[in-house]
């Protein structure tokens, strides 16, 4: 399994995992892929432990990071409290949902802390993002993705001032168009099935469409991929590699939490449902009583990102604390309905690359017969 895009990276295999976790980027870059790090809900100082960390255990094999560069934000820096800044009545009906159902508030001693703290983390300004990629760009890195919204000049110009590629995740048409206007390198195509924000394409209608739309700019397939088939269909259908992330999410070296794994492995493909509950923006989740919570007819909309993110820090707290299960939702996409018990990441790969070839061989039977 080679294209041009892994031989321009230098990558063994074209598939790419995306993980807010260190270990996992590590583990797929070392297993022959591209490990790539998520940076939301980092602070600059993070960033920088965590890419040294990786620099350390990655054995010199090539990786990314994704950078988010939103369309719209919110400077949460604005007040000494950023929770100031929520509107009351929101605070008080998700936690009080949460104390009617039994869920135990934070100890006082540390309930503030906690908060700005939260908050903090999810400051996605313009000034605050093009600093991730500062501190991104003095690594050894060799692609940069962007996700929610198109970079600035000033950053792509950055990135290819290193003689590095940089890619952006779209959900549409319209969207690629964007991306492409703005000069990026390589485009991924994100169905609705994927965890996180998505559109509302599916991933069969949306990477053709990106494909013949983007030539010849390469395109990496995203969304419901966990299989070796699933790849073996999207370079059929013109992409030149896989971007994975849910499927990490079950793996030994996975950082969430055993509550988290313990719903993942019990949940179907259904179960992962898009909310606004997680972000503010359609994101795929597991379904909980948390996202059933913003969708009553009779309760409150969710707010706008990075808002509602920020609101949801101390319930979520509350919820892993209480280890009240109903409530427990995590970002993830319908290929949760494969994820059975845990695994390993070089594991994962291998399974991709065994059934991608037992795929490809059946097609060159059947294109013989």
């Amino acid at each position: 399994m080679q294209t041009q895009l892994a031989r321009e990276l230098g990558i063994d295999v074209p598939i790419f995992g995306f993980s807010h976790c260190r270990d996992v980027v590590a583990a797929v870059s070392r297993a022959g892929g591209m490990g790539v790090l998520g940076t939301s809900w980092i602070t600059p100082e993070q960033l920088e432990i965590e890419l040294k960390w990786i620099d350390e255990h990655v054995g010199s094999k090539p990786y990314g990071v994704d950078v988010v560069f939103p369309g719209t934000y919110v400077d949460v820096r604005a007040g000494k409290d950023p929770y100031k800044i929520l509107p009351k009545t929101h605070v008080e009906y998700i936690n009080g949902l949460l104390d009617a159902d039994g869920v135990a508030p934070l100890p006082v001693s540390e309930a503030d802390a906690f908060r700005r703290q939260h908050a903090e983390q999810m400051n996605l300004t313009p000034e605050e993002n093009e600093n991730f990629l500062a501190i991104a760009l003095r690594h050894p890195i060799r692609l940069i993705v962007n996700a929610l919204g198109v970079a600035p000049k000033r950053a792509i110009d950055a990135v290819h001032g290193r003689g590095l590629k940089i890619g952006a995740l779209v959900g549409s048409i319209k969207h690629a168009m964007k991306q492409k206007e703005a000069g990026v390198d390589l485009i991924v195509a994100q169905g609705t099935e994927a965890g996180g924000h998505a559109g509302t394409i599916t991933s069969m209608v949306l990477w053709p469409q990106i494909v013949d739309a983007m030539r010849p700019i390469p395109v990496l397939a995203a969304g419901g991929i966990g299989r070796g088939s699933q790849i073996a269909a999207a370079l059929a259908l013109g992409a030149e590699g896989a971007w994975c992330g849910s499927i990490w999410l079950g793996t030994i070296e996975s950082d969430v939490s055993p509550d988290i794994k313990e719903k993942l492995y019990a949940a179907k493909s259904e179960d992962a449902v898009q909310t606004l509950a997680i972000s503010g923006k359609p994101c795929r989740a597991l379904r909980s009583k948390y996202t059933d919570a913003w969708e009553r007819p009779a309760g409150l909309r969710p707010l706008k990102l990075p808002l509602q993110t920020i609101l949801g820090g101390e319930p979520t707290r509350r919820i892993e604390r209480a280890h009240a299960m109903e409530w427990l939702t995590y970002p993830v996409g319908q290929i949760v309905g494969e994820m059975r018990e845990q695994t390993s990441v070089r594991q994962v790969i291998q399974d991709m690359l065994i059934e991608y070839a037992e795929a490809t061989e059946r097609l060159a039977r059947l294109s013989m017969s």
